[in-house]
C-alpha cells in the first residue's frame, strides 16, 4: 500500500547573480531559475512522484535571498520510511553542492499549509554603498552584493524622512512595474517597516580608511508588488541625491500611475536581498 505524501516547509538561501530568478524556467535556457536546481536535487531522493517546490516569494534575476521558503510534498515507495527533517536537509544540500544554494531548515507541516499564502510577512533588505566616486572603487568582495549610486554620498536624513511616507496602507500603483499579473493584482499594500540604517560591509574594517559607508534599507510587509522594493529604493536614493524631495514620495503615491515613476530611477537587482519570510 502506498503511503500518503508528507508535506515539508523548507527555508533556503541563494546567491542570485547566476540565476534567472527563483522561479522555474524551461531547462533549455542558458540561465535557469533556482527552483530548477532545487527540484533536480529533490529527484535524487527517489520519490515515486516528481517533487514540486511551491515558492513563497518570487525574486528576479540577480536578486539574492538570505532566507526564502517553499513547501513540497514527498511520496516515498512502499516500505520506505518518511524522511526526517534532518535527512531532507542533508540530502538536498548534498545534491546542491556545486551551486550557491543551501537548505537552511526543514519542518513537517500540515497538508493544508501553503508556503506562499500562509506567510504573515516578508522582509527585504537593500544594501547601499556610499563614498564611491567611480564603480571601480567598489570592493571586489562586494561586487553584485550592493549598489553604489552615482555621486558618492547621499542625504540620509532626507531619505529617512521620505521613507516615512511609505509606511501604512497605500495604493502602490506608481511603485510597481508592469508584468503579466499586474492587471489582476490589487495595488493596495501595507508597509509596516521602512528603515534606512547604517550597516557593515564584508571585511569593511579592512578598508575603513577609504571612507566607504554601507547602509541598509529594510522593508517589511505581508506581500509586495512586482519590483515594488526596487522602485521604492530607487525613489529614496533620488531623494538622497537631491533629484526628488521627501514630499515627492507622497505625491508619487497619490498619482497611482506606474508611468509617473521617474525614468531610470529603479534600483538595480544586485543590492536586494529577501531577508526572511515569517509564518
Amino acid at each position: 500500500m502506498v503511503s500518503p505524501p508528507t508535506r515539508y516547509l523548507v527555508f533556503f538561501q541563494y546567491f542570485g547573480t547566476k540565476y534567472s530568478g527563483v522561479m522555474e524556467t524551461s531547462n533549455d535556457q542558458s540561465i535557469v531559475g533556482v527552483q530548477n536546481y532545487l527540484e533536480k536535487a529533490a529527484q535524487n531522493l527517489r520519490p515515486i512522484v516528481p517533487i514540486k517546490f511551491h515558492i513563497s516569494s518570487r525574486t528576479d534575476t540577480g536578486v539574492h535571498a538570505l532566507c526564502n521558503a517553499a513547501h513540497l510534498d514527498i511520496q516515498r515507495a512502499p516500505g520506505k520510511p518518511v524522511l526526517s527533517e534532518k535527512q531532507l536537509v542533508l540530502g538536498l544540500n548534498y545534491h546542491l553542492k556545486p551551486e550557491p544554494i543551501r537548505i537552511l531548515n526543514a519542518y513537517r507541516v500540515a497538508d493544508s499549509f501553503h508556503a506562499r499564502f500562509s506567510a504573515l510577512s516578508r522582509t527585504y533588505v537593500y544594501r547601499l554603498l556610499m563614498g564611491c566616486r567611480h564603480y571601480s572603487e567598489i570592493p571586489v568582495f562586494e561586487r553584485d552584493l550592493c549598489w553604489a549610486p552615482a555621486g558618492g554620498h547621499l542625504n540620509v536624513p532626507a531619505m529617512q524622512d521620505a521613507a516615512q511616507f511609505l509606511l501604512g496602507t497605500h495604493d502602490f500603483s506608481t511603485f510597481r512595474s508592469r508584468n503579466s499579473e499586474t492587471p489582476f493584482q490589487s495595488p493596495i499594500r501595507t508597509i509596516v517597516q521602512a528603515d534606512v540604517r547604517p550597516s557593515s560591509g564584508f571585511l569593511s574594517h579592512h578598508y575603513e580608511h577609504r571612507g566607504l559607508e554601507f547602509w541598509e534599507l529594510k522593508f517589511r510587509s505581508r506581500s509586495f508588488l512586482y519590483r515594488q522594493v526596487r522602485r521604492m529604493v530607487g525613489a529614496l536614493v533620488a531623494v538622497g541625491q537631491g533629484r526628488l524631495t521627501p514630499r515627492h514620495i507622497k505625491e508619487l503615491l497619490e498619482i497611482k500611475d506606474s508611468r509617473a515613476f521617474p525614468a531610470n530611477a529603479m534600483a538595480p537587482p544586485s543590492g536586494l536581498f529577501l531577508k526572511s519570510v515569517e509564518y
